[in-house]
């Protein structure tokens, strides 16, 4: 599988426009919400484009007034999941850095950017599980 490795630079960049078109939407939040594997350091870095105090991370509720942020919208499944956990869906902003191309997008989505294809996205704080997998792969 062909891999795009992102960087520190990128990552920046990334979080910058993201925050930009949170803050376009008018809606203010009190809280991030998030998942440990993928969303944890995105979700650190717009807090601070943010400024948002709180994270919360493996909620089995997600309040009204929390931005959910991860890391890709790839096949939905986190997207599903994190929606049940919603109080109100339709209020929900699922903040991405990166969203799959060519896959249908919810409209609680806001990204970043969209992948060029199916690519496996190499982010700075993950390369070694990266590496680690290869190696599994061979």
């Amino acid at each position: 599988m062909e891999s795009d490795a992102i960087s520190w630079k990128e990552i920046d960049t990334l979080t910058k426009l993201l925050s930009d078109k949170i803050k376009a939407t008018g809606k203010k939040f009190n809280s991030i919400s998030t998942i440990t594997r993928g969303g944890l350091v995105p979700s650190r870095l717009m807090a601070d484009r943010l400024d948002i105090n709180e994270i919360q991370v493996d909620k089995n509720k997600v309040t009204s007034d929390s931005l959910f942020v991860d890391d890709i919208y790839d096949s939905g499944d986190t997207f599903k999941k994190v929606l049940s956990k919603v109080e109100n869906p339709n209020n929900l902003v699922y903040a991405t850095l990166f969203a799959r191309k060519g896959k249908r997008y919810p409209k609680q989505l806001i990204f970043a950017q969209k992948t060029k294809g199916n690519e496996y996205m190499v982010y700075p704080w993950d390369r070694f599980e990266h590496k680690r997998m290869k190696k599994f792969q061979k």
